[in-house]
C-alpha cells in the first residue's frame, strides 16, 4: 500500500480507519478512540503516525494489538534520484558572500 492509498482509509464516510506505524498498516476502525477516523481530536486515520507515536502516552504495543492489514511500500522503490549540482541554498549563500565582499571593498 502506498501513502496515497492509505489516505483513502481515513475513517470517514463509511471507510475503515487505517494508520501506519513503522511501515505497517493497522485497522483501528473497531476502537472507540478512533471514532470517524479521529483520535483524541489530534490524529487523523489514513496517515503514517510513526513520528506521533513517539510522543504518545501509550506504548507501541497498543497499536500493534490492532489487525495488521498491510505494509507501506518502500519510499525508495521508484523514487527519483536527486539531480547532481549545487543546491539553491548554496547559491544564495555564495551570492550573499560575494555581495558582502563587494560592499566591504567598495567602502
Amino acid at each position: 500500500m502506498t501513502i496515497t492509498e492509505l489516505a483513502k482509509f481515513d475513517g470517514r464516510d463509511g471507510q475503515p480507519a487505517y494508520v501506519a506505524v513503522n511501515g505497517k498498516v493497522y485497522d483501528v476502525s473497531a476502537s472507540s478512540y478512533w471514532q470517524d477516523g479521529l483520535h483524541e481530536g489530534e490524529h487523523r486515520a489514513g496517515q503514517d503516525l510513526t513520528a506521533e507515536l513517539r510522543q504518545a502516552p501509550h506504548l507501541k504495543t497498543v497499536i500493534e494489538g490492532f489487525p495488521l492489514v498491510g505494509q507501506i511500500e518502500s519510499k525508495t522503490v521508484g523514487a527519483e534520484k536527486p539531480e547532481p549540482g549545487i543546491s539553491l541554498l548554496s547559491i544564495v549563500i555564495i551570492a550573499f558572500v560575494i555581495l558582502l565582499m563587494l560592499a566591504t571593498y567598495m567602502v
